[in-house]
């Protein structure tokens, strides 16, 4: 079944490569226009706002239909640093639609490297290399600038693609860290279907379908210390792999 299905999925995949480069061509010259030189803090949010129209475009034009579903009441007013789960490249897309408040995202330096997606990306936002010690550094301190600015920070906990059977992988403290620096609580994100929709080992497993993301009650730090970094980062690892269970995860060995 899966071979007579290969063609169709070929087509639908190239569908979505041809759509998701016209859009970008499209954001491009908004991207320019955003990032010319003034305030470097409100080009960001231009360009990021272009971005969440590029994402709600191109998931109605392939067919994924995407919901917020709030676990519990969420001010889009309120300050927060929002982390989640992460098991594939439909990840971004699916954040740049779901948040819909000022935000800047932690993400890796090598994507900037990408022809036009990469200089949109890195208007967009804040781009770390993992490997460098004191760019990890320069990092964070302009997080720390957003903040102080009262923009939220996203990040991947995780760092890296998921590809256990497991609900999590384990957490890096950068997310962590910032929360207690900054005393700025927590709030945990589910990205539930995007590994149905498109397998980290392939572009070619792109499929239509239905899209969620889950947001949990946030988790407070005020009061914290940097002693107290490993018990918040396990308390909120237990909160999402215990949720991402009970959503019925498909990557979860006991799930399927």
């Amino acid at each position: 079944m899966k071979l007579l299905l290969w063609p169709f999925r070929l087509i639908y995949t190239l569908y979505a490569l041809i759509i998701f480069i016209i859009l970008m061509l499209l954001v491009f010259p908004v991207a320019i226009i955003g990032a010319l030189p003034g305030d470097g803090f409100k080009s960001g949010n231009f360009v990021y706002n272009a971005c969440r129209v590029w994402a709600d475009v191109w998931m109605f034009m392939i067919g994924i239909r995407h919901r917020n579903i709030y676990a519990a009441p969420h001010n889009k007013k309120e300050q927060f640093i929002f982390v989640a789960n992460h098991i594939s490249y439909l990840d971004i897309p699916i954040l740049v639609k779901s948040i819909q408040q000022p935000i800047r995202v932690l993400g890796k330096a090598e994507m900037t490297k990408v022809p036009i997606f990469g200089y949109i990306y890195k208007n967009a936002i804040v781009t770390v290399n993992r490997s460098n010690t004191r760019d990890r550094a320069k990092s964070i301190l302009k997080l720390k600038e957003f903040i102080h600015r009262g923009v939220s920070i996203f990040i991947f906990p995780e760092g890296t693609f998921n590809q256990s059977d497991q609900p999590l992988i384990r957490f890096y403290d950068g997310a962590f860290r910032l929360a207690i620096e900054t005393q700025t609580p927590i709030k945990p994100v589910l990205i539930l279907d995007s590994f149905k929709l498109m397998h980290y080992s392939s572009i070619f497993s792109l499929l239509p379908g239905r899209s969620r993301t889950v947001f949990l009650e946030p988790i407070p730090v005020a009061g914290l210390t940097l002693a107290d970094l490993p018990q918040l980062k396990t308390v909120v690892a237990e909160k999402m792999e215990t949720a991402l269970i009970q959503w019925n995860a498909g990557w979860i060995k006991n799930n399927r």
